[in-house]
């Protein structure tokens, strides 16, 4: 466990969240953005490898298929926030397929699609640490009570991250200060919102062994929604996001004890982040460049 560390982040949220904060419950946590910019981050002290990592000056990439000749400080901490997501992503697919009961009990393609995400959010991550050249501030999650235990709890929660993971990526196509890193973060948002609607294939293949079938699913808007049909966006949801930080406020009860203690999480144990080196499912979906050929 890594309790103690995370401990640094005692009384923080308040500062973090400002005067619109409301407290976090088990209830609101998905439904909630804190309005929260990258700038009241770096003002929060105990966030200290948050705060070195968005704060760090512009960077010369000094390769050609990379987005220009560097890249600013909002893109260094829309960068930072994506990689917290994506080491937050595989190590919520690992434990899936390590931990949970109900896993094993899936058909093999739907063991499939969870077992192509894992190797894909990797990909991702590893991407954004060779731009950032730097790893994640946080390598160790706090989840729900009975996260891995109980299915609609995983689902739940595998659909609410994806629904983040995708606002976030949209805050990057917002922002990004050239268009490579815009179309790149656009082709990554892609393939988080194949994660959604695949979670959402899952749902009724789950056993009655395992509670299942399941048949709606709450995500981000905390409202329960119809597996039929699992596609069930027209457009992508932005949770009227337009800064990296409410996305890094949405994500703190899984990195911050305070705020998973608040938001009823399950702060006895973390998990942490295992890197590994990806193998996609198909090379003509792989990165190639930032000019996106």
């Amino acid at each position: 466990m890594n309790i103690e560390k995370k401990t640094e982040s005692t009384n923080l949220i308040a500062s973090l969240t400002g005067d619109d904060a409301s407290p976090y419950s088990r209830r609101s946590f998905f439904k909630r953005a804190a309005v929260v910019g990258a700038t009241g981050l770096v003002a929060a002290g105990g966030l200290t490898a948050l705060a070195s990592a968005v704060t760090k000056p512009r960077i010369d990439l000094g390769e050609n298929d990379k987005p220009g000749n560097g890249f600013t400080s909002k893109d260094h901490a829309i960068l930072v926030g994506a990689e917290i997501a994506e080491a937050l992503a595989v190590t919520t697919y690992t434990n899936i397929i390590n931990v949970a009961p109900f896993f094993t009990r899936l058909a093999s393609d739907d063991q499939g699609y969870l077992m192509g995400a894992r190797q894909e959010e990797m990909s991702h991550y590893l991407l954004e640490q060779e731009v950032t050249m730097r790893a994640t501030p946080y390598s160790s999650f706090f989840y729900p009570m009975n996260m891995f235990a109980d299915a609609q709890t995983t689902l739940n929660t595998l659909v609410a991250l994806e629904d983040a993971f995708i606002a976030a990526y949209l805050v990057g196509v917002r922002n990004f200060s050239t268009p490579e890193l815009r179309v790149t973060a656009a082709r990554i948002m892609g393939i988080e919102s194949d994660h959604r609607t695949l979670a959402r294939v899952v749902a009724p293949g789950v056993s009655t062994t395992d509670g299942g079938p399941i048949e709606t699913i709450t995500g981000l808007q905390g409202v329960a929604e119809s597996v039929d049909p699992p596609n069930n966006n027209g457009y992508e949801r932005t949770q009227c996001w337009n800064r990296i930080g409410q996305a890094i406020s949405a994500l703190l009860p899984f990195v911050d004890i305070n705020a998973a203690k608040a938001a009823g999480f399950d702060t006895s144990k973390t998990y942490a982040f295992e890197p590994f080196t990806p193998t996609l499912p198909n090379p003509l979906g792989d990165f190639f460049s930032f000019k996106g050929c």
